[in-house]
C-alpha cells in the first residue's frame, strides 16, 4: 500500500503521468500495473505511459507523456518547448519531441518526432521535464513560425529572456538546420543593422502614404546640445524615432535617447517612437498615428 501511495504521489507531481518502469521500480509488479489499466484506474496514453487518477489528460500531461514515451535522450522541442518556456500562449496540436539520431521510435498519435543530436548546452530540465534550452527553443520556434511571427518572437525574447550572445552561440551549434539562412539574417539584423533597416522601412511607409514635409536624420540643436532625429517634420515640430529591435539598447544609448526625448519635448516637439516590430506587424497603425500627430 505504501509503495502504491508513493507511486501515485510521483504521478501527481508530474501532471498525473507515470511510466511502467517507474511503477515497477516503485515496487509494483507487472500484473498489478496491468490490473490498474484494465479496471480504468490508469489510462494508457502511450505504450508504457499512463495517466493516473481517473482524470482527463491536459496539455501538460500530454507533453510529459510524449517525452516519456520517446525514451532515453528525448526532449520537448520546437513550439512545444516554446509553450513550456512561456513564449507561446498555447501548445501545438502534436507534441514536438526531439530524440538522438541513433534512435527511431515508432510513430505515435499526437507526437511529432524529430531526430537530431543536441549539444549539452542546448539541453535542460525545466519543471522536471527534459526540454531544449531557451536559446535553441527561441530559434526553433522562430523558424517554425516564419517571418511574420518568428521575428517578433526573437525580438521579445531578447528583451528580457535571453542574450544575443546566447542566441548566436545556439545558432552556431545548429548551423545547417531547417531555416538556418533566414535565422542568420534575423540575427545579423538584431546584432547591428536593425535601426537602419527600420528607418528605411519607415521612409517607404511615408512615401507610400504620400506623407511629405519630413526630413531624414535631422540635426536639432537644443539648449546648446546637438541631437539627431530619425525623421523630423520640422515645420510641425514632430519627431519620429525608430528603435529598431526593441531589445537593442544598452545603458548609455538608453540614457542618451531619454535625454534627447526630454529635450525635444521641452522645446515644444511631439515625439513618436516606433520599434521594428511596430513597422513590420502594424504598418497601417504607424501611418495613422503619424497622420493624427500631424493633424494635432
Amino acid at each position: 500500500m505504501l509503495a502504491l501511495m508513493l507511486i501515485e504521489e510521483l504521478a501527481d507531481s508530474h501532471d498525473g503521468v507515470l511510466t511502467r518502469d517507474q511503477a515497477l521500480r516503485g515496487g509494483l509488479t507487472f500484473p498489478q500495473v496491468q490490473h490498474r489499466v484494465r479496471i480504468g484506474r490508469w489510462i494508457t496514453l502511450h505504450p508504457g505511459v499512463y495517466l493516473v487518477g481517473r482524470r482527463e489528460p491536459d496539455q501538460q500531461a500530454c507533453t510529459r507523456a510524449a517525452v516519456a514515451w520517446a525514451g532515453s535522450g528525448a526532449v520537448a522541442s520546437g513550439l512545444t518547448a516554446a509553450w513550456w518556456w512561456g513564449l507561446r500562449d498555447c501548445a501545438p496540436g502534436a507534441a514536438e519531441v526531439t530524440v538522438p539520431r541513433a534512435r527511431s521510435p515508432r510513430l505515435a498519435a499526437g507526437v511529432a518526432v524529430r531526430r537530431r543530436n543536441l549539444d549539452p548546452p542546448d539541453l535542460i530540465v525545466l519543471r522536471e521535464l527534459p526540454v531544449t534550452a531557451l536559446p535553441l527553443t527561441v530559434l526553433d520556434a522562430a523558424a517554425a513560425l516564419g517571418s511574420d511571427s518568428g521575428r517578433p518572437l526573437v525580438d521579445q525574447a531578447l528583451q528580457c529572456r535571453v542574450s544575443f550572445a546566447e542566441l548566436h552561440d545556439a545558432y552556431c551549434r545548429s548551423s545547417g538546420r531547417h531555416g538556418s539562412p533566414w535565422l542568420g539574417k534575423v540575427l545579423r539584423q538584431a546584432a547591428d543593422g536593425a535601426s537602419s533597416d527600420a528607418e528605411r522601412i519607415l521612409h517607404r511607409l511615408l512615401r507610400g502614404a504620400r506623407i511629405d514635409g519630413w526630413v531624414a536624420n535631422h540635426l536639432a540643436v537644443l539648449s546648446g546640445a546637438e541631437y539627431w532625429i530619425d525623421v523630423a517634420f520640422v515645420a510641425r515640430r514632430l519627431a519620429v524615432e525608430v528603435d529598431g529591435w526593441a531589445w537593442h539598447s544598452d545603458v548609455d544609448r538608453f540614457a542618451h535617447d531619454r535625454r534627447r526625448q526630454n529635450a525635444l519635448v521641452l522645446a515644444g516637439w511631439t515625439v513618436l517612437r516606433f520599434t521594428w516590430h511596430d513597422l513590420m506587424s502594424r504598418p497601417q497603425a504607424v501611418v495613422a498615428e503619424i497622420r493624427e500627430a500631424l493633424r494635432d
